[in-house]
């Protein structure tokens, strides 16, 4: 009977998978900051939940350049990449936009579609990139704009928080509709999830 050596799995991570352990680690880190502000009301919390994820994509290009440089790219490091792509570049800037004040229905409905589209452009990413790898033929182009253009959202919340339009002062304010809020704002993140799961074609650069 033969036992499974502990940390087995680990050992056979390659370098650029610990870059992407990296990507997620910062995606994390960012959801602990983004509930840390929510439970103080301190706003370097959300400065550094909105830091996080340039971080985040310092480590999810690094990841792809190290894989090619050692040749070393495989399934498992391009499901672990998807995986940790959702959290910081899907599930961190949704809670950012929570925590920045786009908390009413409308604005939480948005903001989960903004993640399953998301979840939904990396899952056909990883079926593009496989099927184009069958044949040996090299990915040209992928459909829908990249999971990481998040941060360009984030970014935006962040110097909202600079200029202290978050919360009600949230930038164009708010609006009923049937007795429930929207937050116009939130409209990005609705346009963002739309293009994911557009078929515009991006060159793989």
């Amino acid at each position: 009977m033969s036992h499974a050596k502990p940390f087995s799995m680990i050992r056979e991570f390659h370098l650029a998978d610990w870059f992407t352990l990296g990507n997620a680690c910062c995606g994390v880190g960012a959801l602990f900051s983004v509930m840390s502000y929510l439970q103080t009301g301190e706003a370097w919390h959300l400065v550094l939940a909105c830091g996080l994820i340039p971080a985040a994509l310092v480590f999810d290009v690094l990841d792809g350049r190290i894989a090619r440089w050692r040749q070393r790219a495989s399934a498992m490091g391009r499901e672990l990449d998807s995986l940790a792509d959702v959290i910081s570049f899907g599930v961190a800037p949704a809670a950012i936009a929570y925590a920045a004040g786009m908390q009413g229905l409308y604005d939480r409905i948005i903001l989960v579609f903004f993640v399953a589209c998301g979840v939904s452009r990396l899952a056909r990413y990883n079926v593009t990139a496989e099927k184009l790898s069958e044949g040996g033929d090299k990915v040209k182009y992928f459909e829908g704009t990249p999971i990481p253009t998040s941060m360009l959202l984030v970014l935006l919340l962040a110097f909202a928080g600079w200029q202290g339009a978050i919360g009600p002062a949230l930038w164009f304010g708010a609006v009923q509709i049937a007795g429930y809020t929207l937050h116009p704002l939130v409209l990005l993140f609705a346009i963002s999830g739309s293009l994911m799961i557009s078929r515009i074609r991006i060159p793989k650069l």
